[in-house]
């Protein structure tokens, strides 16, 4: 069995958090996709990022989430953001995050980064559209991380290739996402 990429410590602490919250490992669609944008959702509360991240380490996929490059250049705040995940995008080099996401997937062999298109945890009909662009742009797919809560079930659901038709694609990743619910139902993707 290959060397688990994430640190054991994590690891873990992630069985743990699971454990204790009674939460289990759902479906994990493609795992052999090494480039990818994931999404996460729904996102409709703080815990969000605690089972996402818990979720993910104990699935062994190296998440990573863009920030500003200033958030990574603090020699404590920083390190602390890059052990998290953080990415630096340099928004004086390049001033359009697609372009900034799709450069970071050119320079790297294997890279997930994570995105909430709602940018909200409040019900947002319209999702931010960057996500799918930077996914177009560089070539990679995008796959469906969710939380189901009246389940307390965490997994990665199938694998959407962007056609550049926004509006259907759109609609096959929210269709998915309609069959799971949020910590708030009221918030989710409807």
């Amino acid at each position: 069995m290959p060397a688990r990429k994430t640190s054991t410590v994590w690891f873990y602490i992630a069985k743990f958090v699971f454990w204790v919250s009674g939460w289990k490992l759902g479906q994990l669609a493609n795992p052999e996709i090494r480039k990818s944008m994931m999404i996460a959702a729904p996102h409709t509360s703080n815990w969000d990022l605690i089972y996402a991240r818990a979720a993910f380490y104990l699935m062994d996929v190296d998440v990573r989430f863009t920030v500003k490059k200033e958030w990574t250049d603090h020699w404590l705040l920083g390190g602390l953001v890059r052990l998290v995940g953080g990415l630096a995008v340099d928004r004086n080099k390049n001033n359009s995050l697609v372009e900034g996401m799709a450069e970071l997937f050119n320079a790297h062999d294997e890279l997930v980064i994570l995105i909430t298109p709602e940018g909200t945890r409040k019900y947002q009909p319209r999702w931010r559209k960057g996500y799918y662009f930077a996914a177009l742009a560089a070539h990679v797919p995008i796959r469906l991380g969710y939380l189901d809560y009246k389940n307390k079930e965490a997994g990665i659901g199938p694998a959407v290739y962007p056609s550049g038709d926004y509006a259907a694609d759109e609609e096959k990743i929210k269709a998915f996402y309609r069959t799971k619910t949020g910590r708030f139902p009221a918030q989710g993707v409807r």
